[in-house]
């Protein structure tokens, strides 16, 4: 009896058999962001993956246990990347998703799924699609039961890599469209349903453009006299500042200097800003219409 629990809880193919497609199995895990400090993971494994994990790890294969693999993800320039291993997380059979908590938003996150021995032998079931957490107060809340999904499904599924050139997820495409009973298409007819092709024109224009500015604000006291890159600073009341800087395509150095009233004290504080702006190729779907 207790056997039989351990061997349930240890396989995770136990409760994804009532999910396979037209009797075919199929192996997928997909990360969802749900806010800034949580990961919602979901995976269908198939009994012959979890053989096949048996098989590899051999002996080992008694003392493995189930984990999923949390890898955060960091550009490294030129189009590259590099993954840092930050912890693995066991689980257990008879479920088919799980809640990540992560710190430090925004992060690039990728997930494994898997069975590890305890010599830290590592088999490897299935990965996931890279997600990005957002900024802390940017979104709000998806509970787990998709409830409101349906009416912020392109905010999760851009910030899930959805629309992501890098690593565009046919698995996760395929849960969301499991998840609201309807086809997505390209992504135009995914936010506008069917019929989108007739509102758009017969000749493309998209286009995408961006620009950036530079706020510097600040506070002293309201009698001094402050100056930011040699030019004088008009302060209000309380003392406080704003200034709007243009944010070209390179490197500033912004000196900032505050005088007392009486000429005693000076005070500098020197800003350093870089601004990289890279335009990445244009991606043109498969099933977008030309």
């Amino acid at each position: 009896m207790i056997k039989a629990r351990l061997q349930q809880a240890k396989d995770l193919a136990a409760a994804a058999l009532s999910n396979e497609t037209n009797g075919q199995p199929r192996d997928r895990l997909v990360a969802l962001v749900r806010d800034p400090y949580w990961l919602h993971v979901c995976w269908e494994l198939s009994r012959q993956a979890v053989d096949r994990a048996k098989a590899a790890l051999a002996h080992e294969w008694h003392g493995a246990i189930p984990i999923l693999r949390l890898w955060q993800v960091e550009s490294t320039g030129g189009g590259s990347r590099a993954e840092i291993l930050l912890r693995d997380i066991p689980i257990h059979g008879g479920v088919t998703n799980w809640y990540i908590d992560v710190k430090d938003p925004p992060q690039r996150y990728r997930l494994d799924i898997g069975y590890k021995a305890s010599s830290g032998q590592f088999y490897c079931i299935a990965r996931s699609n890279v997600v990005q957490t957002p900024r802390p107060g940017s979104s709000d809340n998806i509970d787990q039961n998709w409830s409101d999904v349906a009416a912020n499904f392109d905010r999760i599924y851009a910030l899930s890599g959805g629309y992501a050139a890098e690593g565009h997820s046919q698995e996760l495409q395929e849960l969301f469209e499991e998840r609201l009973r309807r086809p997505m298409g390209a992504p135009l007819v995914g936010r506008y349903g069917a019929g989108v092709e007739s509102l758009l024109p017969q000749r493309r224009d998209f286009f995408f453009e961006i620009d950036a500015e530079l706020i510097v604000f600040g506070a002293t006291d309201p009698e001094a006299h402050v100056t930011l890159q040699g030019e004088p600073v008009k302060l209000r009341p309380d003392g406080t500042f704003t200034v709007r800087f243009s944010l070209p395509n390179c490197r500033q150095v912004i000196p900032a200097v505050a005088s007392s009233r009486d000429g005693v004290e000076q005070r500098t504080v020197v800003l350093a800003v870089e601004r990289n702006t890279k335009t990445m190729e244009p991606v043109i779907r498969d099933n977008a219409e030309p």
